[in-house]
């Protein structure tokens, strides 16, 4: 189908960031850009912040919980997009309040090292040690530590997705559920949607080859399946997966195979490409009407946990 005219609305909203922006100018103008575009921000029972130990250093998170009285519930370990280089625990407040209140569950927002100051493995590591604190803290946190999910949007989809599979090696703890949201899932090549959906929807090519410029520039390093889930050898014994995806996305192509490749390994998969969508849909909620049916779809699966 064609552009959605919310999705053509938000784009011009948007407008084109500023080029030639140190990092730090860089993230300040995205999240101007962004902020203007959310949806309606929901209270919360709980919420609070945190800093999470771990061996490389303290990680900055923030918890949310929908409802406050009940014994132990789901919990969402989330990390926001922003090609390994952009987006906060402030400009995802809203969605992962939003994520909350849909699955009457817990929702654990991760603040990971950002490139280029950090690059490759260092939001991989981040995204593993604070889901195993969530884990080893479960009582303090008031979730159920075998129905805990992982779960992120574009960099943030590709650290859960990686989660899921190192958690299922180390046996550490048990990852119930992965909700990846247009992930980045395979860094070492290009596919046919990288030149389809080049230019024009918030998201370009130009853009994707940037980022993983900054976060992995070493192309042998994109081979590692830390960075590319898709090249893992076996997928089998995975946790179940939705994964959620948008017709006019660079990435839609990958998305759509890894999706496959997860049912083909016989790990339960629901796959949804949202029709006229463009990447960043999932957080334009302000614009865009089908932000709530992905939040949805999200809140659903999880609520299947409880």
């Amino acid at each position: 189908m064609p552009l959605h005219p919310q999705a053509a609305l938000a784009i011009q909203r948007a407008g084109d960031l500023p080029t030639n922006l140190s990092p730090t100018q860089l993230r300040v103008a995205y999240e101007t850009q962004r902020l203007t575009l959310l949806p309606e921000k929901p209270a919360m029972a709980v919420t609070f912040q945190l800093s999470i130990p771990s061996d490389y250093g303290p990680i900055p998170a923030r918890f949310y919980r929908a409802t406050k009285g009940k014994g132990p519930c789901p919990l969402l370990v989330y990390f926001h997009g922003g090609g390994f280089m952009l987006g906060s625990l402030a400009l995802y407040d809203t969605t992962c309040r939003r994520l909350a209140a849909n699955g009457d569950c817990a929702v654990l927002s991760v603040d990971y090292r950002m490139a280029p100051e950090t690059q490759f493995p260092g939001a991989v590591l981040d995204a593993y040690a604070a889901t195993r604190w969530a884990s080893d803290n479960a009582q303090m946190l008031n979730i159920d530590p075998g129905k805990i999910a992982v779960g992120g949007d574009s960099a943030g989809g590709n650290l859960a997705a990686v989660v899921a599979q190192m958690a299922l090696d180390s046996k550490e703890y048990k990852v119930a559920l992965q909700i990846l949201i247009y992930p980045m899932t395979d860094q070492s090549r290009a596919y046919p949607s990288y030149e389809r959906n080049a230019s024009g929807y918030m998201l370009t090519t130009a853009a994707l080859y940037w980022f993983m410029d900054n976060y992995i520039p070493d192309h042998e390093d994109r081979k590692d399946p830390r960075a590319s889930p898709m090249l893992r050898p076996s997928l089998e014994g995975l946790p179940p997966a939705l994964v959620i995806s948008a017709e006019f996305d660079p990435l839609v192509d990958e998305n759509e195979a890894y999706a496959k490749r997860l049912r083909e390994a016989g790990v339960p998969t629901d796959y949804v490409c949202f029709p006229g969508m463009i990447h960043p849909f999932f957080t334009l909620g302000g614009v865009v009407e089908d932000t709530a049916k992905a939040e949805k779809l999200c809140g659903d699966a999880m609520r299947k946990l409880a």
